[in-house]
C-alpha cells in the first residue's frame, strides 16, 4: 500500500486540502491488508503474487512522517544504501525519496563458484499536508537512515487557529 493511500487528504487544483472520497469495501479492504500486515509482517497480502513480488526482491522502505508547529519531519529506513544511492527532491509540496540498491555477493571455493546479485530501484512519493520552505530543507543520512526536515512556510504556521472546547 502506497503513503498516498492512508493520507486521509489530498490537494486539488486550488491547493486546498480535500477529504479524499472512496467507497466503503476499498476502506475495508485497506484496513483488513493493514490488519493482516500488522499481525503476519510485511508481505502478506489479500491480493494475489503481493507477498512474492516482496519476496523476489522489491524493496519498498519504511517511511514516518510527523509534524508539529514548525516543521514536517520524514524519517526513511534505507539499510545497505549509502548516500550516493539516494536522491531527494521537493516539488509542488510533494516530496520524493528515490534510489537503486544493489547487491552482490560473490563466494569461492575449493570446488565452487557462487555470485549472486540482485538490483532493485525504489521511488517513495509523500504528499506534504503543508506548504514548506522549499530552500531550508535539510537532509541528512546516518547508519542507512535519511532524515528530511522541512520547515514549515511562515503562511503554514499562521493559518493555525486553536479551537476551544464546550464542555456539555
Amino acid at each position: 500500500m502506497a503513503i498516498k493511500d492512508m493520507v486521509p487528504w489530498k490537494k486539488n487544483d486550488k491547493n486546498v486540502l480535500v477529504r479524499r472520497q472512496e467507497d466503503p469495501f476499498t476502506a475495508f479492504r485497506y484496513e483488513m491488508d493493514r490488519l493482516f500486515d500488522d499481525f503476519f509482517g510485511r508481505g502478506f497480502g489479500l491480493t494475489p503474487f503481493e507477498g512474492a513480488i516482496d519476496r523476489f526482491g522489491a524493496f519498498n522502505p519504511q517511511v514516518d512522517v510527523t509534524e508539529n508547529d514548525k516543521e514536517v519531519k520524514v524519517i526513511a529506513e534505507l539499510p545497505g544504501l549509502s548516500e550516493q544511492d539516494v536522491e531527494v527532491s521537493l516539488s509542488n509540496d510533494v516530496l520524493t525519496i528515490s534510489g537503486e540498491k544493489k547487491h552482490e555477493k560473490e563466494d569461492k571455493g575449493e570446488n565452487y563458484y557462487r555470485m549472486e546479485r540482485s538490483y532493485g530501484s525504489f521511488q517513495r512519493t509523500i504528499p506534504l499536508p503543508v506548504e514548506v520552505q522549499s530552500d531550508k530543507v535539510d537532509a541528512t543520512f546516518k547508519n542507512g537512515v535519511l532524515t528530511v526536515t522541512l520547515p514549515k512556510s511562515p503562511q503554514a504556521t499562521q493559518n493555525r487557529k486553536k479551537i476551544a472546547i464546550k464542555v456539555s
